[in-house]
Parts: structure tokens; sequence; C-alpha cells
């Protein structure tokens, strides 16, 4: 999943001439959405990928990768037939917004060649290193600021790869495989690295090596990188030098030689930061069992300065988006005073603390409100729960659930933590056939969740505390507590003729 700019491969001939012939459909995917040009992009540190050129997407109209792994003859690549669906099925199922997106991969065996195809996402802007470079050039230095935003989105994704079953690990991470989109935000490329280099090494045709061979990237690499006993940590290492690549521009190097130790302890101890000094060396410690986690990494202070009132104020809203039209954040800070109070908390013996408008700005807002949902910044140190989606079954009558041939699946733990709060909030619609129920949960440890689907008159209050129980919800004890409370809003709810919101709370 990586992608820089395009390399000019033309041939002489006028501006116009080169701009048709790189325009020119060479390939088409087997279902017509992808559509191959001659264009080539530059990969840079991708294992196995000789070819890689710009393509349409059709359907979306938006410009992609078309990447593709030659095999060296038919017969190895039928044996490995099966591992490679299986890798590339798995590698569809990686969804981060700070990854580059895999689109669609398929296998051609067409006369005697034999290769996989994939698409991914295009990066227009380039790589991270491509930024620095230029960034150095014109006599600049890396704001601090947008230091720290892009830190924290490359190990928001490398807490997301590490903490998948079972953990990716990146094993490629460098400044060359790190890209910037152009509305600025930070995509870590080349995630299937790993898996190209230790599975198909023989079987790929062309040069797949181990990347710590090249001088210019070897710094990138733990000391324990290709050992059998490495793991995530490499990957901490490797974010560790990149970081401070970012905070420095380079780590010089004398000529052509590789960066040695030497000159990244005198880059890191350059640094007037302390607290960045001290996360940075953190992460290339020797000794792989010392460094820290992605995750842990997130909560250092020189990353994690959020105003208290800011955070809580994001989790209150994400927490009730169901409850708000669509785009109301967009729409609200165009019509709302600058100098407007968003949120306020007020003492008796010292002046209040208050959070206006003006005091972010709503691009800000939007990419803080993003990086909240995706469990950047979770309160009390847990990540934000999203809603979980109440089981359809829920929504069906007894009647229709007797007709339900599908068993429906154990759980696979139970709830042990008790229900200190219950809220609710019920909407009809607009012929009243049907109600949204919205359930919100306060849990003993202050943690809480969050379910929706839709009622029906003819639903049991007993049925849908049943199957809170049996998906492990809520604990059996409290089964019926949930279910008065949910029989007297039910109650309340159809016997009204209006579709505005019923809301109903209660604390235990």
């Amino acid at each position: 999943m990586t992608m820089s700019v395009p390399e000019n491969i033309s041939g002489s001939g006028g501006k116009d001439e080169e701009s048709e012939d790189e325009s020119e459909i060479l390939e088409e995917s087997p279902c017509g959405r992808w559509q191959k040009r001659r264009e080539q992009v530059s990969q840079g540190n991708v294992p196995g990928i000789e070819s890689a050129y710009l393509a349409m997407d059709t359907e979306e109209g938006v410009e992609v990768v078309w990447n593709e792994v030659q095999f060296s003859d038919k017969k190895v690549f039928k044996s490995f037939e099966e591992r490679i669906r299986e890798m590339f099925e798995n590698l569809m199922q990686v969804e981060h917004p700070n990854i580059v997106k895999f689109h669609k991969y398929w296998l051609d065996m067409s006369e005697s060649r034999a290769r996989v195809i994939f698409i991914t996402e295009y990066m227009s802007s380039g790589s991270l290193k491509q930024f620095l470079k230029k960034t150095k050039k014109n006599h600049k230095t890396m704001n601090v600021k947008a230091w720290k935003r892009w830190c924290t989105q490359i190990l928001s994704a490398l807490s997301y790869l590490h903490s998948c079953d079972p953990p990716i690990i990146h094993g490629n991470l460098t400044c060359d495989t790190i890209f910037i989109q152009h509305n600025g935000l930070i995509k870590i490329g080349s995630v299937w690295h790993r898996l190209f280099v230790n599975v198909f090494a023989e079987a790929i045709h062309g040069n797949v090596h181990q990347h710590r061979d090249e001088v210019r990237n070897q710094h990138f690499f733990a000391p324990e990188y290709g050992t059998a006993g490495d793991d995530y940590a490499i990957d901490i290492f490797s974010f560790g030098i990149c970081a401070l690549e970012m905070a420095v521009l380079e780590i010089q190097a004398n000529g052509d030689t590789a960066v040695s130790k030497e000159a990244i302890d005198h880059a890191g101890q350059s640094l007037e930061d302390p607290l960045m000094r001290e996360f940075i060396q953190s992460c290339v410690r020797t000794e792989a069992k010392t460094r820290p986690t992605a995750h842990d990494l997130l909560f250092h202070r020189v990353l994690f300065e959020v105003h208290s009132l800011k955070l809580l104020a994001a989790h209150c809203f994400i927490n009730n988006q169901y409850l708000l039209p669509e785009n109301c954040v967009d729409e609200k800070t165009k019509s709302f005073d600058p100098n407007g109070i968003m949120a306020e908390i007020n003492h008796c013996d010292r002046p209040g603390v208050h959070l206006k408008y003006s005091h972010v700005s709503p691009l800000e807002l939007d990419k803080f409100l993003e990086d909240v949902k995706n469990g950047i910044y979770p309160l009390m140190n847990f990540a934000s729960q999203r809603p979980h989606p109440i089981p359809r079954a829920l929504s069906l009558s007894q009647e229709q659930m007797e007709t339900v041939k599908t068993p429906t699946p154990e759980p696979q733990e139970t709830e042990t933590r008790k229900v200190v709060q219950i809220h609710c909030n019920l909407e009809a619609n607009e012929e009243g056939t049907r109600s949204h129920l919205s359930l919100f949960l306060k849990m003993d440890d202050r943690l809480h969740r969050q379910l929706s689907c839709d009622v029906l008159p003819s639903d049991s209050p007993k049925d849908l505390a049943s199957e809170l129980v049996h998906h492990a919800f809520i604990s059996e004890e409290d089964f019926e507590k949930l279910a008065c409370f949910l029989e007297d809003a039910l109650c309340k709810h159809w016997s009204g003729t209006s579709t505005s919101p019923t809301a109903m709370a209660v604390m235990y």
C-alpha cells in the first residue's frame, strides 16, 4: 500500500503527446472498474512489485495505484494460490483512517504469465521523506503542532495493527513508507511487506530481499530485526527514528554510508524539548522489551495535551451523535458567534472555565472529533466505545422470532459489571409503525454502553432484556431491573400519539 509521486517515464515529444501517452488505457480489471494507465509511480521499498501504474477507479472517479507482482512460473504460483488468496483477503479487512486503503485484488494466469494484481489508494502528495527534504531545502523547520499530530496518527495506525488478531507487524516502517494526503492526513503503507518477504520470497519473480540491507534506510531497523524473537517492538523502534527525522528533518550521515548510532544520539540530544527527547529515546532503546507499546505512546505527555473540558465535550458529542442531524457540526459552527461559549464549568469559590467557539477552527474541530471517534483521545485511559448494534432479532415479534431458523450463537463471555444508571430515548417514525430505541447504560466502573435498535408495539420488554443478557451487554442480575425499566418506557411511549422523542432516565 505504498505509493509516491508519479515518475516521468515518457520519451521525447511534446507535452500534449506525452500526456496522451501516459493517460492511454493499457488494461482493465475483469470487472471493468479499474483502468490501468501507462504512467508509472515509484513504489519505494516494496518487495516483489516491479511495476506500479496509475489507474482510474471508474465508479468513484478517482486515481488509484495498480500494483503487479510477477511470479516465476505457473506451477509455483499454483502451489501458493491458496495462501495468496488468504493473505489478500485478510489485507482487505485492514481498515483505518491512517493506513493506505487496500481496495481490490485478483489473480491473472493468462497465457504464460502468472501474477497478482491489487489496487491501492493513491497518495498524491508523496512520501514523508519527500516532504522533509523539501522543508529542509526551503530552510524551514518542522512545526511542533504538526509533529505531534503526525506522531499521533502514525501511532494510532500501529496500535490498530498490533491489536489485530493475530497482530500485524509492519516490518518496513520508514519515512519512505509513510505518506501524506492532500488534506494533511498521514497514512502508512507497505503493510503487506513482511508477509511478502517471509512467505513469497522465493516464488516472486524479481528482487525480493530484506530491505535492512539498503544503506540509506538501515538506521530505521531495530537491532533484533529479522531474528526469530522479533515482534511489534521493531515497529516502535522504526517509529522512533521516523519521529526523530520529522523533528530534525534529516539525520546527518557521512556521505553515502549508513546513519550511525552516534548520529542518531546526536540528533536526539539536539532537541530542545526534554519531553520530545525522552519520548523518542524510549522508542529506540536497544532492549526490545523496554520499549513502550504504540498504545502507551499515545498517552505520553508530549502528545496527550487536551483540555479536559474540550475532551469531555467531544466525547459527549460522539456518544450522542445518533440523536443529532447529519452535518450538524458544519451547520452550527457557521451560524454561531465566535465569542459564544461552547461549554463551561462554574465554580463557587473561583472563576469558571469557558470554552468558546473561537478557541478552535471548524476544520480542527472536525479532525479532533474524528480522532476522538477513532479512540485516540479516550476518557480515563480507555478507548471510547462506539454504540453496539442490538441484534436484529430484538426487533422481531415473538411469532417472527419463532420462525427464525438460524440458531443464535452462544456469547463468548458474560457481563459481570452492574448497571448504575439507565437512560433511553424513543422516537417514532413518521408512519408510527415502529420506533427507534436508543439505550444508554452507565456501568459501575464508570464506563458505559450505548445500544440501539428499532422496536415494534408487539416487542416484549422481557425479550429485549433477555437478549441483552444473552449477548453479554448486561449481567443476569440486571435482567429484572432493565425489563421493568423498558416496560415502563415503552408503555408511556406507545400510549402517546406524538412522534416527538420520549426520554427516560433512572439512577440505581
